[in-house]
Order: structure tokens, then sequence, then C-alpha cells
């Protein structure tokens, strides 16, 4: 029972992994954004592009591998950050806003990058265990 559980979730993580390589949809940044509620021009930003690349991927329909990488990890962060929450006006609020458990960065600035991002998922897990950061 365990293998297949197990053997389910990797053909879901390989899924995952072929999309992000084919790119995502730019609806996909549309829904995040929305979410997020964030200017279209501030989610060019966080996704690492200017507005121009930004606009030229909306035409396109798609955005490319990179941007695709990026957004799944800001979908993470706002998953776990709803989670942890338990709404989404809330995880909203905590990503956009500066945090002392980051020294003081605001989250969604913070996961640019990888490192960044593990960090913010880290501070997440201890104020869902109740552990002072």
């Amino acid at each position: 029972m365990a293998m297949a559980t197990l053997t389910r979730k990797a053909v879901t993580v390989h899924q995952q992994i072929k999309r992000i390589h084919a790119g995502l949809s730019f609806q996909a940044v549309q829904n995040l954004q929305r979410a997020l509620d964030l200017p279209l021009e501030k989610m060019a930003a966080v996704l690492g592009m200017s507005r121009a690349t930004l606009h030229r991927r909306k035409t396109q329909g798609k955005i490319d591998q990179h941007e695709s990488e990026r957004l799944v990890r800001y979908q993470r962060l706002l998953k776990k950050a709803d989670d942890v929450f338990g709404d989404g006006a809330s995880a909203r609020e905590w990503l956009t806003h500066k945090q002392p458990g980051l020294g003081g960065a605001v989250p969604l600035d913070f996961a640019r990058t990888e490192i960044g991002a593990r960090e913010v998922e880290n501070l997440l897990g201890r104020i869902e265990y109740g552990v002072y950061s």
C-alpha cells in the first residue's frame, strides 16, 4: 500500500516537473496575482521579469521554464501560509509585509531565491508549531 502511494506521488511530481519544463500558462500567473492581490507589474518583479516581458508572455499565453519554477515556488509559499493562518487574506497579509523572523524582510521579496523561499517556509513552520521566531 505504501509503495502505491509513493508511486502515485512520484508520478505527480514528474508531471509537475514536465509542466514546468514546458512552461506554465499565463493563466497561472493571473491566478497567483489575484490570490496575492498584487498589481500585474508587481507580479512581473516577483517572477523576475520586466513589464515588457510580462506583456510578451501574456500574448504568448505561457511563461518560460525559469519563470514557471518561480511561480510554483510562490504557489507553494501561498499554500503553506494559507495552511498556517487558516485563510487567504491572512496569508496574503503575512507574505506581503515585513516580518521580524526574516530580519525585517518581506517574505515575497525574501523568496526570490530558493534558499530564501526555504527560509520563509521554515519560519512558517515555526509559526505553525508555536516556536518563537
